[in-house]
């Protein structure tokens, strides 16, 4: 998963060069008005019983735009489905920007408590801070996979156990 992980940012980091060298940056998404509610609740998880705002120092990189995010979670899913063990989560992505991150557990007790979730969610730190690509953007002990979210552009991440227990966190 980790190489997975570092080859999923390097082509992120190869194809947002070229794209950035195309076009110019695109401007942020405006907010989610308020009282709008989430489509994805009731198809992919339950609605949260939790939530909160991380806001990260990092600046989205100039130029990484839908099509780049579908690769590199394209490229971070395929890892854990050709793992040579079974990876109890899937990873994917939604929204008409493809800046929605979801997490499913995929057994029972998996993901059950939001402890565990935040314990998947520090691996994925550490599997960020080995990359390339996060290394050349960032203090890497210093900074997070939500860190590596912003930098690509992603807006929200929802973690869920699949069944109960769904966690949403919005990116700024």
């Amino acid at each position: 998963m980790m190489k997975t992980f570092a080859a999923a940012a390097t082509i992120l980091l190869v194809a947002g060069s070229a794209l950035a060298q195309q076009k110019p940056a695109a401007t942020a998404a405006p907010a989610k008005p308020a009282g709008v509610e989430d489509r994805y609740i009731g198809y992919y998880y339950p609605k949260p019983n939790s939530t909160e705002v991380y806001e990260s120092k990092m600046q989205p990189i100039d130029g990484v735009d839908r099509p780049q995010r579908v690769q590199f979670v394209t490229v971070v899913s395929q890892g854990t489905i050709q793992s040579s063990y079974r990876v109890p989560y899937s990873v994917f992505v939604k929204g008409e920007k493809a800046d929605k991150l979801i997490i499913v557990g995929l057994a029972p007790g998996e993901l059950g408590t939001i402890y565990r979730m935040r314990a998947l969610l520090a691996n994925m730190t550490t599997m960020s801070r080995m990359s390339p690509f996060f290394q050349e953007r960032t203090v890497a002990e210093d900074a997070t996979f939500f860190d590596l979210m912003k930098l690509l552009g992603f807006q929200s991440l929802t973690i869920t156990d699949g069944e109960k227990l769904t966690h949403q966190v919005t990116i700024k």
